[in-house]
């Protein structure tokens, strides 16, 4: 029997490794315990096994290479020299670029040939680099979606388009022996349609564009006609029309019902009554008012004027438009930049109506003030069909431009002309206003009298200075009001009419210089001085005191509707009580 039994594997110490150490010719003990011996074991025992182990591995030491390793220790020689000098080489040329330097810093010795170096290497570089740009030409590719004359019907099989465009498109399918013919294809009995009245189109071109027999568009056009000139309806009116059921095959479609909101306080509805379809009778077409209540309490807006008036008016919810025209009444009565505080409070009414079924119109400005410390400092109010805007005075002079001098007609222009007394030809250096003996004369603009009194052949006469090289001669004056140095305000009266000097009768020769030279009157503007009197005085302070009486804000409730304008709910749902269905 043989007690011998494996040898143990020690991991530890030189026999616990497997193969051969790279870079090392001679192999380990552990090596030859587990493969000489283990051929051997069936001969000797263990300790046998392990005394000879060392003796083994020193006569393995002292045996020549093999071939295989002559041929290893060859190949590592030569990769390593290979790797010493590829070193070598990657050292020398990297200290051959070093010496070169042809990335210099260019923000240094600008100007240096080393800077000029550094230059052309970047340029060289940049035009490298846009050699190799890729091209912009887009790329083909293939389609997503085959192409071919059969897909293509099939697409389009699919597709829907409008009728009106003339589509022929969709998948129509083919009648089978199933299919039972029709003889007519029945009409819808009623059409519903909106048309809208456009700019520059009549009446009854827009019934025809919408499909109204001829017939019908004279019997509606004389009901409307009854109840407001066609020619007052506004373009942009949307009408509700339903055509009926036609009478006969090829037919047109009778007019059964048409409404329209004619103006802000009436709708108008024309409805079929009576006839009957089957007999031929089409019935007659009438005509109801429906008058809407409408309130007229104009809108008025206060508030601060703040960092710019516009802005502040906006933002307290005055329309754009109101707005502009508050800015230009004023404009045309003070200086806006100049008399107007941040501080100040900006007062505007306009026109404002609120109908019954909720709509609102806002309208033209009627009042437009300015307000400071809690006191009016400026009150203009609309009057009069011209819609000129008057101060709380009656005064409706603007501020802007030159007043006429005297209320009268011109009777000679400027230009040479024949003198009527001296006979002989000259320039007539300004117009000639005919008045009556004693009329007051104003002085255009603001200005300071530099001369009052006679001036040869202009008899009585008062220049006025106003600034900008601009001034001003009142000639033939019965008698002065001003003197010289005094300051006069547009407007002031400065003498009145006469015939003094060489005149034929009572007029007013005008003249104006600028910077010293005769120019023509009548290349200046002027405005006109409209003064309130009388009764129409008294009712434009009366008309003034009402608007003033508006309280702020109070036009933009709603008004409440009376028992007689609630409208009965037409779905059933709509007849539920809110809150009803819910318990």
């Amino acid at each position: 029997m043989d007690n011998t039994g494996d040898i143990p594997k020690d991991s530890s110490g030189p026999q616990g490794s497997s193969g051969d150490e790279p870079g090392s010719d001679e192999p380990r003990q552990g090596s030859f315990a587990l493969t000489d011996f283990d051929a051997a074991k069936g001969g000797m025992d263990e300790e046998t096994a392990r005394s000879f182990a060392p003796v083994l591995a020193n006569s393995m030491k002292a045996a020549p290479p093999t071939g295989s390793r002559k041929m290893k220790r060859q190949v590592l020689a030569r990769v390593q020299g290979w790797r010493e000098r590829y070193d070598e080489w990657k050292l020398g040329i990297s200290d051959k670029f070093e010496s070169f330097d042809l990335a210099p810093d260019l923000a240094e010795n600008i100007g240096s040939r080393r800077w000029f170096r550094g230059l052309g290497t970047m340029v060289l570089l940049g035009a490298v680099a846009l050699a190799f740009w890729p091209s912009l030409t887009p790329l083909e590719a293939r389609a997503a979606i085959p192409e071919g004359e059969d897909i293509r019907d099939e697409f389009r099989s699919q597709m829907i388009m409008p009728l009106a465009l003339g589509a022929d498109s969709g998948r129509r399918m083919g009648p089978t022996a199933a299919v039972t013919p029709l003889e007519s294809a029945p009409e819808r009995p009623q059409i519903t349609l909106v048309t809208t009245l456009a700019k520059g189109d009549s009446f009854a071109t827009m019934l025809r564009r919408a499909g109204v027999s001829s017939s019908d568009i004279g019997r509606v056009s004389a009901l409307i006609g009854d109840a407001m000139p066609l020619s007052d309806i506004e373009s942009g009116t949307a009408m509700d029309i339903i055509l009926g059921r036609r009478p006969e095959e090829g037919a047109p479609r009778p007019l059964d019902a048409l409404s329209f909101r004619a103006r802000f306080d009436l709708e108008l509805e024309i409805e079929r009554q009576g006839g009957d379809i089957e007999t031929g009778d089409l019935g007659t077409l009438s005509l109801a008012r429906k008058v809407i209540r409408v309130d007229d309490t104009p809108l008025r807006v206060r508030g601060r004027v703040g960092s710019s008036l516009y802005r502040s008016m906006r933002a307290a919810g005055v329309p754009a438009s109101a707005a502009q025209d508050y800015l230009r009444a004023l404009d045309d009565q003070i200086e806006l930049e100049r008399e107007v505080r941040s501080s100040d409070e900006f007062d505007i009414i306009i026109a404002y109506r609120r109908a019954a079924t909720g709509e609102r119109q806002a309208g033209n400005l009627l009042y437009a003030g300015i307000d400071r410390d809690g006191e009016p400092k400026t009150q203009l109010m609309r009057w009069g069909e011209e819609g000129r805007f008057y101060e709380a005075s009656g005064v409706g002079e603007q501020r802007r431009g030159l007043v006429a001098p005297v209320p009268g007609p011109i009777s000679s222009r400027f230009g040479m002309r024949r003198h009527p007394i001296l006979g002989i030809r000259r320039l007539h250096a300004g117009m000639d206003y005919r008045a009556r003996h004693g009329t007051p004369i104003v002085a255009v603009t603001d200005g300071q009298v530099t001369s009052a009194g006679r001036a040869g052949g202009c008899g009585i006469t008062v220049r006025l200075r106003h600034g900008g090289g601009l001034d001003t001669r009142y000639c033939h004056m019965s008698r002065m009001a001003v003197r010289r140095g005094q300051q006069v305000r547009r407007g002031q009266v400065i003498g009145y009419v006469g015939s003094t000097g060489l005149s034929t009768g009572p007029h007013l020769h005008y003249e104006m210089y600028r910077n010293g030279r005769a120019i023509n009157p009548a290349s200046v503007d002027y405005v006109t001085r409209a003064v309130l009197s009388g009764t129409e005085l008294i009712d434009f302070r009366r008309q003034l005191i009402e608007l003033r009486g508006v309280e702020p804000g109070v036009a933009l409730e709603d008004l409440e509707q009376l028992a007689t304008e609630i409208e009965e709910p037409v779905r059933e749902i709509e007849k539920i009580a809110p809150g009803a269905a819910s318990d």
